[in-house]
């Protein structure tokens, strides 16, 4: 049997997600407070956001005492690892390379980012099967 798709979340579902990653189980107000930092969000926004999350599965509620306590029922690296994989296909046409060129050609990289991308791309290329690895005429 498979695995039901992760749901994607808004833009505002996914701030609301971020606190929860970020802070742990959380109560209506306390996610509300920590959002409204940001922007102005009323309360009720915040618990009818929340109450949608819960019906799509991508929080759940602790209904134990009064105050509803909830926490992220999805983890953020699916998460991230499946609205990065959709913005790819849509934005890139599935192409990781041309990702990284615009990333990297809009903004300045400092030397550290780019000694952690080395050290990136060179675990990647050592964790590859020999058939994959290409020779050099592979980028000619």
């Amino acid at each position: 049997m498979s695995k039901a798709p992760l749901p994607k979340p808004t833009e505002s579902e996914l701030e609301i997600l971020q606190v929860l990653w970020q802070h742990g189980p959380s109560t209506v107000r306390f996610v509300n407070d920590e959002l409204s930092q940001k922007r102005e969000v009323g309360y009720t926004t915040t618990l009818k956001l929340l109450q949608l999350m819960l019906d799509k599965g991508l929080v759940l509620r602790d209904d134990d005492s009064r105050t509803h306590v909830y926490r992220a029922a999805v983890r953020q690296e699916e998460t991230q690892g499946l609205l990065l994989d959709r913005f790819v296909e849509a934005a890139f046409g599935g192409s990781a390379m041309k990702l990284v060129m615009q990333a990297l050609g809009n903004r300045r990289t400092s030397k550290e980012e780019l000694r952690q991308i080395r050290t990136l791309l060179n675990e990647i290329e050592n964790d590859k099967p020999e058939t994959e690895k290409g020779g050099p005429d592979e980028l000619a």
